[in-house]
């Protein structure tokens, strides 16, 4: 197989910069820190696209197999891009038990999306993760790092509504 050459030029040369240095600043073994720069990259950029992906493995020396792996992995990795509001669903058994499923597809006819796929009007991803860390206050939601707890169906559309109208907030 003929090696292909590597084209990040796609990519927004100016994130691409910070990223760089951040990655420069890395004390100790660059591999071993993997995870903080993929969560560095996802703040610069939203999401890991492929071809980021590969240039992370290209500056750390590792292969693309193994930082797309570790991407796959966690689901708080994006690879697609997302809305200005993730909601995250609790699917974990005390949610579950709960009703999240029924909050889950409230937010999703709200939101008029699928899971992990960005609203039209690019204000929304929603997602559906296996567990929060919250189970006390089940069934429990996150809009980006805010976290909802003891939710009912009723409850979701104030929160959706919430988001759109810090949209015309001036």
């Amino acid at each position: 197989m003929k090696n292909k050459i590597l084209d990040f030029s796609t990519l927004d040369q100016s994130l691409l910069k910070k990223l760089d240095a951040y990655i420069d600043a890395l004390e100790g073994d660059r591999q071993e820190q993997l995870i903080h720069v993929l969560h560095h990259a996802q703040k610069l950029f939203t999401y890991l696209p492929h071809n980021l992906q590969l240039y992370i493995a290209h500056a750390l020396d590792l292969s693309g197999a193994h930082v797309n792996g570790v991407v796959t992995f966690y689901s708080f990795f994006n690879e697609e891009p997302v809305g200005k509001y993730t909601v995250s669903v609790c699917m974990g058994t005390a949610c579950f038990v709960k009703g999240a499923d029924k909050v889950l597809d409230r937010i999703l006819k709200l939101t008029n999306t699928k899971k992990n796929v960005m609203s039209e009007d690019g204000l929304f991803t929603v997602k559906d993760v296996r567990c929060i860390g919250a189970c006390g206050l089940a069934p429990v939601v996150t809009v980006n790092e805010k976290v909802y707890g003891n939710l009912k169906v009723k409850d979701v559309d104030a929160i959706i509504e919430s988001c759109r109208g810090d949209e015309h907030v001036d």
